[in-house]
């Protein structure tokens, strides 16, 4: 058979599938010769494309024309004589029968293997072949026996593609045209007509080849009904990989023993870039042009060593991915290389220990609460004596402050338990902005610091649950006074509020020195601090009551320097706008 032919597949944006323990092309698949692989499927010509009536029918009357020509031969042949071994008892009509039989197995060629009209085209053909054995026979005594033999493949071709009835009709009226030439002979001529033991033979042969013949063709029809039912089923299953595939977030790539990428899906090339999908050549990428590290670690694998778990980042713009490499086959050259978006992965682990420490914190909550109560109770008592000096008093203050802090920390991590639902209400922002700013300079001492409110004269209405919008603005001030100010100089924070899209909006702004871009991105992941005495927890459950509110909670960067926290909220009349 010469090389197994193999897949060159080139994954794009459109149809992938995938087979055993490789990629196909579903629609614009290309079968290459590759020696990479041990199986494949081979070469198929240009014939073997039609379907089987067809290529049937297309051999059936090449076979005719090998009839006609045989008959054309044996008369018109400069050997005709030697052939013949005789006199024709109608020289004329063997003439006639042959020229008409041999033009019509030409056109039989030509214009007889339409198999939407099977039916008709076979019995026509068939018929026209009993006729003309029978007039040749009558014609041609001596070759007689050669004409029966001939018209049996006729008759068990036309039974093959023709149903039960009609092929079991076409061998009996074979048999009856056979026996009906033999005693016409018999009473048209004078001499010795051929033995009744030849006819009979041939007369069964024509029944039982054609009874065998049906029975062959019912099988092959139900094994080709067979073979397209399942292979509508593979067809299915083809697309459901194919879609699978396409939906997977997890990139593949194949690549040889010369380092080039033979095989690419999209995760791989939206990990990759636009460098590593492959060409419609022969010739792909090389892996250390499109990504040298992982061309690095492959290498590393394939001499034993054991798999890096670190992540890799391949670009500044592009997420850290997790490699794992895998053969193709036993024994094959080809690699399998999973690339896992390890942003994925960490979102993962940081559900899970989410999960786990909101399970956590709740057994451990009322364990904390109380000694802290104990704690801070007899520091109050302890305050009020008048036998401390100011050195003990401020010690007393740094216990009570840590204290706080520690019940702070408490609050925050029950918080990612708590889940609370929210209670929206029609809230006039300019109200609770000033009343906030009121609220917070009672509880919280800010000295030098400024907190002031920015509202027009227009009311600004919102759809939410003051609690949890009182609590998220709680900790954007409370961020904003611990970093948004310059060294040396107090903190100067507003709260602006004000309408835009039909959406209620504050803006709780800071002149600091600002966040850098690449802490902006993390802001909001939870135990992402920058801080030593911070949990990182603040934010992210800021962001998750806003969620709960229907509300957005983002980063807005402030030319010139400075911080914003915007919190968007639905109008009181979203609803029924919608």
């Amino acid at each position: 058979m010469g090389r197994a032919l193999s897949p060159k597949v080139v994954l794009r944006r459109k149809s992938v599938s995938f087979a055993p323990g490789l990629y196909t092309r579903v629609r614009s698949i290309q079968w290459k010769d590759s020696p990479n692989l041990s199986t494949g499927p081979s070469k198929t010509p240009a014939l073997a494309l039609a379907s089987a009536p067809r290529r049937e029918l297309y051999f059936l009357a090449l076979y005719r024309v090998l009839e006609a020509g045989i008959l054309t031969g044996l008369l018109f042949s400069p050997l005709s004589d030697v052939l013949s071994q005789g006199e024709s008892q109608s020289p004329r009509l063997a003439t006639g029968v042959t020229v008409f039989y041999l033009l019509f197995s030409l056109l039989m060629l030509f214009f007889g293997r339409n198999e939407k009209r099977l039916l008709a085209t076979v019995m026509i053909g068939v018929c026209v072949d009993i006729e003309v054995a029978c007039l040749i026979t009558y014609a041609l005594p001596e070759a007689a026996p050669g004409v029966a033999m001939l018209l049996l493949f006729n008759v068990a071709a036309a039974c093959t593609l023709l149903p039960l009835r009609w092929g079991v009709g076409v061998a009996v009226a074979a048999m009856i045209a056979h026996f009906i030439e033999y005693v016409v002979a018999v009473f048209a001529t004078a001499g010795q007509p051929r033995p009744i033991a030849e006819v009979v033979m041939f007369c069964v042969s024509y029944l039982a080849v054609g009874l065998l013949a049906v029975q062959v063709g019912l099988r092959a029809r139900r094994s080709q009904e067979l073979a397209d039912e399942r292979g509508a089923e593979v067809a299915n299953l083809v697309e459901v990989n194919e879609l699978i595939i396409r939906r997977m977030r997890t990139g593949v790539l194949v690549v040889d023993l010369e380092g080039r990428i033979k095989l690419s899906n999209e995760a791989a090339t939206g990990l990759l870039g636009e460098a590593a999908e492959v060409p419609d050549t022969d010739v792909g990428a090389l892996l250390q042009n499109v990504a040298p590290e992982l061309a690095r670690r492959l290498q590393r694998w394939r001499n034993g060593w054991q798999n890096e778990e670190a992540p890799l980042a391949l670009a500044p713009d592009q997420p850290d991915i997790q490699p794992r490499f895998a053969r193709l086959l036993a024994g094959s050259e080809l690699s399998l290389i999973f690339l896992d978006d390890a942003t994925v992965v960490s979102k993962r682990a940081e559900s899970l220990t989410l999960a786990a420490l909101g399970r956590f914190s709740a057994s451990l909550a009322h364990e904390i609460r109380n000694p802290l109560a104990a704690i801070n109770y007899a520091v109050q008592l302890l305050e009020e004596s008048r036998e401390f000096n100011p050195s003990d008093r401020h010690l007393l203050g740094i216990i009570h402050q840590q204290c706080q802090r520690t019940n702070g920390i408490v609050e925050s991590v029950l918080g990612l338990a708590r889940r609370e639902r929210a209670n929206p209400e029609n809230t006039d922002l300019n109200a609770f902005a000033r009343q906030f700013i009121d609220d917070y300079q009672q509880s919280m001492s800010i000295e030098t610091d400024s907190l002031e409110a920015v509202t027009g004269n227009r009311q600004v209405n919102a759809l939410v649950d003051p609690r949890h919008l009182h609590q998220v603005v709680t900790v954007l001030v409370h961020n904003a006074l611990n970093y948004g100010r310059l060294p040396g100089e107090p903190a100067r924070i507003r709260l602006r509020v004000f309408q835009l899209d039909h959406r209620a909006m504050i803006d709780i702004l800071d002149r600091g020195p600002g966040i850098p871009a690449a802490v902006a991105a993390q802001l909001f992941r939870p135990f992402f601090t920058t801080s030593e005495h911070g949990t990182g927890l603040g934010l992210y459950i800021a962001r998750e009551l806003c969620r709960a509110n229907q509300a957005t909670l983002e980063y807005v960067a402030v030319p010139g320097g400075g911080s914003c926290f915007r919190i968007a909220m639905p109008g009181p009349n979203s609803l029924l706008s919608a």
